[in-house]
């Protein structure tokens, strides 16, 4: 019965895919945006991200706050559209696709972390590395349905040297393979990790994981953070900032920590910035603040 009803999951995901692929890169956006904006703000998850955008920012208006959870949810509605069409995308100076800033600091001598975040097309990053002629690998979340799973990885690793690990011990030993062999591996550095290390995220302490700065110091190579914004449907612009300072002094926990908390410090810039792009839909910060208890982050309000 289980296999019966994983099929019938894969048949409604390869529907909306011929859906969207029928529609074009712009309709398809446009089509996900619209029908998440609306729907989305009234499902039970969206207390999760009215929450988050009260800790994050205790001084807004709660209408300024509904105002950026119904642009998340549009942002995700463009975000799961989109994906039969990332695959296509090509480096352009308008229309669907995407451009390229500070791609000086692309790291192509030797192994390498590029760090990003949920924000804006997330799917977009290793694509568009992997055509800047970097050989890319990146760790992605198995659906439980391994018929879906099949037609997701297919799609993201269509047209491109792109090498897609299972979170799990497996896919850590062949992460470790890519860095190891020189490659590059892309990672999202803005979920929870209840065994992570505890820094402040978005002015709230926030359980964070130390895989990049744990690979980082293991590999002596660079940890690149790459904003991905959205300036469109379906148009993006990845802004590649340079390597991010490795601390030459303290013991390994004391410059695990240090870099751990720079990269927070900087998506947490990021999402401050364009905070409607961001997935506040999780729960990032720990279980008290979901229960009324604890104190408010030292977010502010938006100018």
């Amino acid at each position: 019965m289980r296999r019966f009803w994983w099929r019938c999951e894969a048949a409604l995901v390869r529907g909306l895919l011929a859906l969207s692929g029928w529609l074009g890169p712009l309709r398809a956006s446009n089509l996900g945006g619209a029908v998440a904006r609306a729907l989305g703000p009234r499902l039970p998850v969206s207390r999760i991200g009215r929450r988050n955008l009260e800790l994050a920012f205790p001084g807004s208006e709660a209408a300024w706050r509904e105002s950026v959870l119904r642009d998340a949810w549009e942002n995700l509605g463009r975000t799961a559209m989109e994906m039969p069409h990332v695959p296509r995308l090509l480096r352009s100076a308008e229309g669907p696709g995407w451009e390229i800033t500070g791609e000086e600091n692309l790291p192509r001598r030797g192994a390498g972390i590029l760090l990003s975040a949920h924000l804006a097309n997330w799917e977009i990053l290793l694509r568009a590395a992997a055509e800047s002629g970097i050989r890319m690998g990146g760790f992605y979340r198995a659906p439980d349905n391994p018929f879906v799973d099949a037609i997701v990885r297919r799609m993201r690793q269509e047209g491109a040297d792109i090498q897609l690990f299972p979170k799990g011990s497996k896919g850590a030993r062949l992460g470790l393979r890519l860095l190891a062999d020189g490659g590059v591996l892309g990672l999202l550095g803005d979920q929870k990790l209840n065994e992570g290390l505890e820094v402040p995220f978005l002015g709230i302490p926030a359980m964070t994981s130390p895989a990049a700065a744990e690979l980082a110091l293991r590999f002596d190579c660079p940890v690149v953070l790459v904003q991905v914004l959205r300036i469109g449907p379906c148009r993006f612009r990845l802004r590649v900032e340079p390597p991010l300072p490795m601390p030459g002094e303290g013991d390994r926990h004391a410059r695990l920590l240090a870099i751990t908390r720079a990269m927070n410090e900087r998506i947490g810039e990021w999402v401050r910035e364009r905070p409607g792009e961001w997935l506040w839909l999780h729960r990032r910060f720990p279980a008290r603040y979901y229960r009324g208890e604890g104190g408010r982050g030292e977010g502010r309000a938006p100018s």
